[in-house]
């Protein structure tokens, strides 16, 4: 399959996981905040992907490679999948507030929470165009340079720091505090996975033990 239609494909089919698990456990469509997010998260998912489509679409593709069955070191193996499992476990948790009315979001934050999964799409999809090397699965690739500028200019690993800001605001836009609580096993999960990661770019990639010293966080300014 050619590479629009299958990045094109492929995100249609997880938005429709989504949709499903999300309805499903809610016992309704009448979900207002399940709407708003999964709109917010077609909105912005596709949008950049079409601008990637159009500049940069070997890179793009990088993305659609992803899962536990794609990575070749076993600790990231058992790290991906744990990552998948959280969202996963999220999504339903926070369906279920709703179903059960567990907790009372104001609508002002459930509308925060749409923001924060678009700004972190949003840096996802940035890192992408920055970093033609960005990839979901962790390698490094034959002729791989280092990327230093932008977002990476900031933090070490600005795709992961994307992810963080989209489990964030994933409860929050759903309506649900308790969804929140599966926030920390994700966060456990990312820095286990940059912890692995970073040992394979120092052993393999020219330049990254010099860039280590030069940015000194890996996921968010000023803390870690």
């Amino acid at each position: 399959m050619k590479t629009t239609p299958k990045i094109l494909v492929s995100q249609l089919a997880e938005f429709a996981a989504s949709g499903l698990a999300l309805f499903l456990a809610a016992g309704t469509f009448n979900y207002w905040q399940a709407w708003v997010f999964l709109a917010v998260l077609v909105l912005a998912t596709w949008t950049p992907t079409i601008y990637a489509l159009r500049t940069n679409p070997a890179a793009l593709e990088g993305r659609t490679r992803g899962g536990p069955t794609a990575e070749t070191r076993v600790v990231q193996k058992v790290v991906i999948a744990g990552l998948y499992l959280s969202l996963a476990v999220m999504l339903v948790v926070s369906a279920l507030d709703h179903r059960f009315g567990w907790s009372r979001v104001p609508t002002a934050i459930c509308l925060v929470g749409d923001v924060l999964v678009a700004v972190g799409l949003g840096v996802v999809m940035l890192v992408v165009i920055q970093n033609s090397y960005a990839a979901v699965t962790v390698r490094v690739e034959e002729g791989q340079k280092l990327v230093s500028a932008g977002l990476y200019g900031m933090v070490r690993h600005p795709m992961y720091t994307g992810n963080l800001i989209v489990m964030a605001g994933i409860p929050l836009a759903l309506g649900s505090y308790w969804g929140l609580v599966f926030l920390l096993p994700g966060l456990i999960v990312l820095a286990l996975r940059i912890r692995d990661e970073e040992k394979l770019l120092q052993e393999e990639l020219t330049g990254y033990r010099e860039y280590t010293q030069k940015v000194r966080y890996r996921l968010m300014p000023l803390m870690w």
